[in-house]
């Protein structure tokens, strides 16, 4: 049953989409981790692509707002944490599919040559 919970959890949060990237919190790479107790309460642990986002109050919402909806699920609760900060490479592969389908590059191919460059600190 838990399991089962876990999997319907991971689908919605794949139905909250950041608005300002257009892709899903999942696939981005912003959910640290998913617990699901017996008793059906939900601890998400994210974050976000910058400290201060100022999408973070709706992703939040709709976070809440779409777990809430699951049968089984009794209380949501969401820790939002800073550490470990969010790069790219924490992107699922459709994640990173996603975003090059909508911007045309590849956000960890740059990243990692940006990193590697010295331009920025990975």
């Amino acid at each position: 049953m838990t399991e089962d919970l876990k999997s319907k959890v991971i689908e919605a949060l794949k139905t909250v989409e950041d608005p300002e990237i257009g892709i899903d919190v999942w696939n981005l790479g912003l959910i640290y981790d998913v617990l699901v107790s017996k008793d059906g309460d939900v601890l998400i642990k994210m974050t976000f692509t910058v400290p201060g986002c100022p999408a973070s109050t709706y992703i939040l919402f709709e976070v809440y707002k779409k777990l809430s909806l699951i049968e089984g699920v009794k209380e949501v609760r969401v820790d939002v944490v800073s550490d470990p900060k969010w790069t790219p490479l924490r992107m699922t592969q459709e994640g990173r599919k996603k975003f090059e389908l909508k911007y045309g590059y590849d956000i960890v191919e740059k990243y990692l040559e940006a990193v590697k460059s010295g331009k920025i600190r990975g």
